[in-house]
């Protein structure tokens, strides 16, 4: 016999049509029949030890699916430990649905413990916010939350159910799955024409690829053109592996390092014509703030209008990226005269530059650990200077191969980033590369990793400070203050949670504690990398 409705269920049953199939977080009295009706439908509910880098484990587990990632907090301060992964999601335009539990608005008149307005709390960093007060409001609610993350550009949706509601029984019927939309192109007319003509007299046409051609799967359509036309395609860092950063017309990512500027910024200047692929400036540094010279045309393709007023566009269409591009490429023959030599040059000239050859240090690190490590790792990084020498010298080969947080820049996600992408992939081994401050304030997730026995590689780079905060300071011709910290027994910390550990300070140990850790299926690995904060001087 088929047990009745409750109005958690509806939403549960929902999200499990979406794709969803894990849910994160830390449960409450006011979200256990949330968690209850999940289960049910065949989510399962994965615990967290802060709401946090729950946050981020959905996400990662989005990567994986394409499904929109769930969060689960309770009352009060369990939401508002959540802010930080929400906002992230805000900015790098993530399909967060943020649940979580609440009092009713009779109780809420006079009971104030732990009381406060979460819609008030979220308003600001979410797409939109929900407070489901009665129960037959909710099955029109959660399809238009599902609707709202899921719609271009994706974003996170907080739905707050009161626990009496989520254990009401439900009074209307469910709410039909939201609609297909079909890839909306740029319409025939003056506009695509005016696209067409300046593609077709453009010497050196270059694209420049973003977030939102990720979230619409557009790398093949990218590639395909890239490699038949002979156009560069340079990506921010979340879209790196867009097109393949082997292949001679990929200019791997930019957007934070004023090392990499140096050495592309000319390339972009050089262009004739930029197509701006799904590209949001919300990921790079100030010097690309007003980038294009008054000679060159500049084509928006994008998924909102930019408000952002970092640059122009002569042209912006909003369209999906894979099928704007398409319809601008229709039917084009040109033969852009790029130097082909040139970029080989650039290319190596910024892998000596990071210092990705040399015997030790950041580059030399993230170097031996591509060529340790098989090709369809999936890779994870924390905010921090070193993040900033992998995103140039670790080669993405497919979209989402590597994760972070590009627009928010947040510390501590690349933990979670990489438990949530494995518990989604299950068999598909993840590697995170953090900084020892980066680590501790998320510590508490190795306990995570254990609890769930995810073979997940952890590499940290071990020099006792917030070393891109350090270097500020040194340009500012400050003293040093507040960013030197005790070295952590990291090989000790791993044992004592429950994974294996290795300190080293070489190439040829780190090799070696890669392997072995490639070679463990039930429990982390920790290797922690020892360098010095000073190794990052002039590599940045």
């Amino acid at each position: 016999m088929t047990e009745p409705s409750r109005t958690a269920d509806l939403l549960a049953r929902l999200l499990h049509r979406a794709g969803c199939r894990h849910a994160f977080g830390i449960p409450g009295g006011e979200v256990l029949t949330v968690i209850d009706a999940l289960d049910r439908a065949g989510i399962e509910f994965l615990l967290a030890r802060h709401e946090t880098p729950a946050g981020f484990m959905a996400e990662g587990a989005h990567h994986m699916t394409g499904a929109p990632g769930i969060l689960v907090t309770t009352i009060g301060p369990g939401l508002a430990n959540a802010v930080d992964t929400i906002a992230n999601a805000w900015q790098d335009r993530v399909p967060l649905i943020v649940v979580s539990g609440g009092v009713d608005d009779a109780e809420a008149a006079s009971y104030t413990h732990q009381v406060i307005d979460h819609c008030a709390l979220m308003r600001p960093i979410t797409k939109a916010t929900f407070r489901v007060a009665v129960p037959g409001a909710a099955p029109a609610i959660f399809a238009k939350a599902l609707a709202i993350a899921m719609s271009a550009p994706f974003g996170p949706v907080h739905i707050d159910i009161p626990g009496s509601v989520a254990a009401a029984p439900a009074t209307a019927p469910e709410a039909a799955d939201p609609a297909l939309r079909a890839p909306m192109a740029p319409a025939p007319g003056t506009v695509l024409d005016d696209m067409r003509g300046w593609l077709a007299a453009a010497r050196r046409p270059l694209i420049i690829a973003g977030v939102d051609a990720m979230n619409d799967e557009a790398g093949p359509v990218l590639a395909a053109i890239s490699a038949g036309h002979g156009i560069p395609v340079l990506t921010t860092y979340k879209a790196k592996g867009l097109v393949d950063e082997a292949s001679p017309w990929s200019l791997g990512g930019a957007g934070l390092s004023p090392l990499a500027d140096r050495r592309l910024l000319p390339l972009v200047a050089e262009a004739d014509l930029v197509i701006l692929a799904g590209y949001d400036p919300i990921e790079m540094r100030i010097a690309w703030r007003d980038l294009f010279a008054a000679g060159q045309h500049v084509v928006s393709l994008a998924s909102a209008t930019g408000t952002h007023g970092m640059h122009r566009a002569d042209i912006e269409c909003l369209c999906d990226i894979g099928a704007g591009l398409t319809a601008i490429f229709a039917g084009y023959d040109g033969a852009p005269a790029w130097d082909l030599d040139r970029f080989a040059e650039v290319k190596a000239a910024l892998r000596a530059d990071y210092g990705a050859d040399a015997p030790w240090g950041p580059a030399a690190i993230v170097d031996a650990a591509q060529s340790a490590l098989p090709a369809d790792i999936v890779a994870t990084v924390d905010s921090g200077a070193h993040r900033i020498v992998l995103s140039q010298v670790w080669q993405c080969r497919a979209p989402r191969s590597l994760l972070q947080s590009s627009g928010f820049c947040t510390m501590g996600p690349s933990l979670p980033l990489a438990l949530g992408a494995m518990v989604a992939a299950p068999g598909r081994r993840a590697i995170c590369f953090i900084g020892d401050g980066g680590l501790e304030m998320v510590m508490g997730e190795l306990a995570t990793a254990r609890d769930l026995g995810l073979p997940v590689i952890i590499l940290v780079f071990v020099d006792a400070s917030y070393a891109l905060i350090e270097l500020k300071q040194g340009a500012m011709q400050l003293p040093r203050r507040g960013v030197r910290f005790t070295r952590t027994d990291h090989v000790a910390l791993a044992a004592a949670m429950g994974g294996q550990g290795w300190a080293v300070r070489t190439r040829a140990e780190l090799e070696i504690a890669l392997g072995e850790a490639m070679v463990t299926t039930e429990r982390f690995s920790l290797i922690a990398c020892e360098i010095a904060a000073e190794d990052y001087i002039g590599r940045l």
